[in-house]
């Protein structure tokens, strides 16, 4: 069964929950979204709160998909730029599906749906986001149409003795 996609729920307490339990989650199963396992909900719920706050400012929008049962499945963040040279593109954060929906093909809806939204921005032509070296995920987002533009070897430290590239991806959107 597909996942409902939505551009700026209403932040409830039970969306704000099950937006902290999917980023556990995902980072718990190795995922790379900004923390390293084990980490728990109450290391993420600070990160969220900044998210939050982008929103209610205006500067970063969310996109949620959720599965059958009405959980929180995937995640995305599309935050706008605010240097003036540079607002015709947005940044994608924090792109999550549940580990136990993986698999699915959710992560490449999670990116159509997120690429629709930004096409409904005013003036929007790309979409750019950053992916940690090593995981093959350069793979997964060039397979839905994002091009690699930009790579900083060893810019992520993942541990001492681990360090990965900074990825760079582009999707223009005309």
């Amino acid at each position: 069964m597909p996942l409902t996609f939505t551009l700026d729920p209403a932040v409830t307490p039970a969306l704000r929950d099950g937006v902290v339990e999917l980023w556990t989650n995902v980072s718990n199963a190795g995922g790379a979204v900004g923390f390293v396992p084990p980490v728990s909900r109450e290391e993420i719920r600070p990160e969220l709160v900044r998210h939050l706050v982008a929103m209610a400012e205006g500067r970063t929008r969310l996109l949620v998909g959720q599965d059958a049962a009405g959980e929180v499945a995937a995640t995305a963040f599309l935050t706008f730029n605010t240097h003036r040279l540079m607002r015709h593109w947005v940044w994608l954060y924090t792109v999550m599906v549940h580990p136990k929906h993986q698999g699915r093909g959710y992560g490449r809806d999670l990116l159509a749906a997120a690429a629709d939204a930004a096409r409904g921005f005013d003036g929007i032509t790309a979409i750019r986001l950053t992916c940690r070296g090593g995981l093959g995920l350069e793979r997964f987002y060039g397979g839905c149409g994002y091009k690699e533009v930009g790579r900083v070897p060893g810019a992520i430290r993942v541990a001492d003795g681990d360090d990965r590239d900074d990825i760079t991806m582009l999707l223009p959107l005309t």
